[in-house]
This record gives C-alpha cells, sequence and structure tokens, in this order.
C-alpha cells in the first residue's frame, strides 16, 4: 500500500480544487504517487466516486476502516456505526 503526503486509504480529506472544492470526501485506495480513488459518498456530499490529484486533498486527521472495494452504502454504514455522519454532514452544509 502506497502512503503519500500523509494520505492513507480511508482518510477523510477536503477537497481543494476544482468544483467540489471545501466538500469532504473518503479516500478508498491510493493509485499511485499522484492520484486517489474517492468518494463523498455522493448522497451526502456530492462527490461521486472518481480519481483525484493528491494535491487536491488535505486530510482532516479523521479516519474510518473501510474494506476494498467498498460500496457507498457500506460507506454510510459505517460512517453511522463510528459517529462521523455529523462530521462529514455538518462541513458541507451552508
Amino acid at each position: 500500500m502506497l502512503k503519500i503526503k500523509g494520505i492513507n486509504k480511508g482518510d477523510i480529506c477536503i477537497k481543494t480544487s476544482g468544483k467540489e472544492t471545501g466538500k469532504k470526501c473518503i479516500v478508498l485506495d491510493i493509485i499511485d504517487k499522484n492520484f486517489a480513488l474517492i468518494t463523498g459518498p455522493k448522497e451526502m456530499t456530492g462527490i461521486k466516486r472518481k480519481r483525484s490529484s493528491i494535491k487536491h486533498l488535505i486530510s482532516t486527521g479523521e479516519k474510518i476502516s473501510i474494506g476494498s472495494g467498498a460500496s457507498d452504502k457500506e460507506l454510510l454504514e459505517m460512517l453511522k456505526k463510528t459517529e462521523k455522519l455529523d462530521f462529514m454532514k455538518n462541513f458541507n452544509d451552508k
């Protein structure tokens, strides 16, 4: 598993560039030294599952334990279980 710039699988991050600037997302996997696979999940934050430059992510220091290939539904359940659902929601509500 690659470890890049303090960004790891399961980290909750903030997007710093693009149309999702300021929104939180979850790192699903590190693709290579430049890219990570992220998701909002879309129903919660509006960020769909996609590749993102690691340069456009800042870790919040929060992390959830996720399995390989976790679906958005599984991520929502994990956020509820770890009581991080409000953490994800409150930041994005304006």
